[in-house]
């Protein structure tokens, strides 16, 4: 009998237990005939900003405009030099040189799957002008230890935040910590919207009246460019729609870390647990889970038979940056990621939403020790 699929990601589920409000919410933005930066985008803003412990926040279109236009807000010039990882979304890589800076590439550890701070200082350059840690999968990196790096050198720090809405350093949430952050609002994040979105956070007044006019064809005043910008903003429905999400945003956070416990306390108790990795869970940070991964050295025979019993999985990334066709061998760094690279050879993204059943986590569960079960 063929199962149904679990997939990795669902965004659906959510949509329709609030439909009426989501409906309701689309009504609101309609009637009131105000459809580019209203209400709607200026209380989100107040509001994720409050969420989150910082001065400011500005709505754009997508997380890579959120990357790039808070590179412009630092001051960030053409041939200029970032340093972030190869271990992400190529977006954070396309942000960087929409801007016309140059990407450098640093290692990462393999317990945080984050940028190692000690392989940023010798990548430094008189170019060097930010540092974009990935808090990669909903685990924040090792913030405060980058930041010390990069402040002693006068360097510039973007927090991406695209897969980490919630995550936390100690008592702080990620995005307070750096000169600014960026956050992804695609329907799949544990903050997302039903299509594009994003934003940009900061505490420094500079950064945040930058990126207000960036996002707007640099307006300070209407119609009147003071610099060259971009026609970014975030819309207003999506502005209406995350709103109501938000408020959720720390209860599913925490279903995904029963999710996850269970999991990872599934794999840690298989006899050839070798066979299997879970996540490692780093101290004072809270991982908000956007994804699970885990690792195998039989990743792609593990991925068939998990797939083969209808549960989905797929590969955050099947190649690193550095090794995709765009790039290879275009970007100082990129010949020194022993870590990166063997990371990629064993990663596999298993179904990970806050609307998952207990049964649907148990059946993902009971695959693993089945699975097991046959390599011995």
């Amino acid at each position: 009998m063929i199962q149904t699929l679990i997939p990795v990601s669902n965004p659906k589920p959510r949509f329709m237990q609030k439909k009426q409000e989501f409906l309701n919410a689309l009504d609101s933005v309609i009637e009131r005939g105000m459809y580019i930066l209203g209400d709607e985008v200026s209380s989100f803003e107040r509001e994720f900003a409050e969420y989150l412990g910082v001065k400011h926040c500005v709505g754009v279109a997508n997380g890579t405009d959120a990357i790039a236009v808070a590179l412009k807000g630092l001051g960030v010039k053409p041939g200029d030099e970032v340093i972030t990882v190869s271990h992400s979304a190529v977006a954070t890589v396309a942000a960087i040189e929409m801007t016309g800076a140059i990407p450098v590439f640093a290692d990462i550890e393999p317990d945080t799957r984050c940028i190692d701070p000690n392989k940023i200082e010798k990548l430094i350059s008189p170019k060097t002008k930010v540092i974009i840690p990935v808090h990669i999968y909903g685990q924040p990196a090792k913030i405060k230890e980058i930041i010390s790096v990069a402040h002693s050198r006068n360097i510039k720090v973007l927090e991406d935040c695209a897969q980490a809405h919630g995550a936390k350093v100690g008592d702080k949430k990620v995005g307070s910590f750096g000169d600014a952050a960026a956050f992804s609002f695609y329907p799949t994040k544990n903050l997302g919207a039903i299509g594009d979105g994003g934003a940009i956070v900061t505490n420094s007044s500079e950064v945040f009246e930058n990126v207000l006019a960036l996002r707007q064809y640099g307006w300070r005043h209407r119609y009147i460019s003071d610099f060259p910008g971009v026609n970014s903003r975030l819309d207003e429905i999506q502005a209406a729609f995350l709103r109501i999400k938000l408020r959720e945003l720390d209860k599913d956070n925490a279903r995904r870390n029963e999710i996850a416990k269970k999991y990872s306390s599934a794999i840690k108790n298989l006899i050839r647990q070798q066979w299997l990795k879970a996540p490692v869970s780093i101290p004072d940070t809270i991982h908000v889970y956007h994804l699970y991964v885990i690792e195998s050295k039989n990743r792609d025979e593990l991925a068939k038979f998990l797939n083969s019993k209808g549960i989905g999985t797929a590969l955050h990334y099947p190649l690193p940056i550095h090794l995709q066709p765009a790039y290879k061998g275009r970007f100082r760094g990129g010949d020194a990621l022993h870590q990166t690279e063997l990371l990629y050879k064993n990663i596999l993204s298993i179904p990970m939403y806050p609307e998952l059943s207990e049964l649907d986590v148990e059946r993902v569960t009971k695959t693993f020790k089945e699975w097991i079960k046959i390599k011995q």
